[in-house]
């Protein structure tokens, strides 16, 4: 059973963008140096032909890995997920116990950027908030200890 994989339109023209790369610039120019270090003579001794088939089959990992993460996407549009309720794509105002607040995006693993607020809606952080409303107060367990938040606004962007 393949699992969905929740993108915003963004995360998957990123993905996208990145498969594209891969196969129309990265792959095809160390081919030709894995060609031209392989012209060389002996392979066995040779840096250049020893790195470009690591990272040939560094690529190739890659090219597959994002292969099949867009073809078990779901594109989520926040617009159409929009309510009063905390769901994928909802941007999050919270407050912590200190006073202090902080803005989450709840995005899929793909987009999660946690230094940047963007944080996986499977994250501690993320089960804490889905389906949960402004005013409503809840509790991250956390290897640091339990936080407890407090919900000050949610909107959609887009």
């Amino acid at each position: 059973m393949v699992e969905t994989t929740y993108l915003t339109p963004e995360g998957a023209q990123r993905l996208t963008d990145e498969l594209r790369q891969l196969l129309e610039r990265e792959r095809p120019r160390v081919v030709q140096e894995v060609a031209e270090a392989a012209a060389q003579g002996d392979r066995s001794e040779n840096a250049e032909y020893i790195y470009g088939k690591k990272r040939l089959r560094e690529i190739d990992r890659r090219v597959r890995f994002l292969t099949k993460r867009l073809e078990s996407a779901q594109i989520v549009r926040a617009a159409e997920v929009a309510n009063d309720q905390i769901r994928f794509g909802a941007r999050v105002l919270v407050e912590n116990e200190e006073g202090e607040q902080r803005t989450y995006v709840l995005l899929g693993p793909d987009e999660s950027d946690p230094d940047r607020g963007r944080v996986s809606f499977r994250s501690p952080i993320g089960q804490a908030l889905l389906k949960r409303r402004v005013g409503d107060t809840v509790t991250v367990r956390r290897p640091a200890g339990d936080l407890d938040l407090t919900i000050l606004e949610v909107s959609y962007d887009g």
